[in-house]
């Protein structure tokens, strides 16, 4: 899946999207928001490049996906 995010101006309550050469879909799924509804609070940009910063300095300490997952569900069912 392809996904192209644009912050676009809207004039006379219409706006105009240019998709890039390359893109091939002949359909698109399009969802409108205002453009300050996905504020991202600091304190959560801060801690997600900690956690990258962490990851990067010991890859070895990541813990795959579907281990968590099974970790998880042996702690729901204590």
């Amino acid at each position: 899946m392809e996904a192209i995010r644009q912050t676009i101006r809207v004039e006379n309550n219409s706006f105009r999207v240019v998709l890039p050469d390359n893109f091939s879909s002949e359909e698109v799924d399009v969802i409108i928001l205002p453009s300050n509804s996905y504020d991202i609070p600091q304190w959560q940009i801060d801690e997600v490049r900690k956690r990258t910063e962490h990851y990067l300095k010991n890859p070895e300490t990541a813990t795959d996906v579907f281990e968590f997952l099974d970790e998880l569900d042996k702690e729901l069912e204590e």
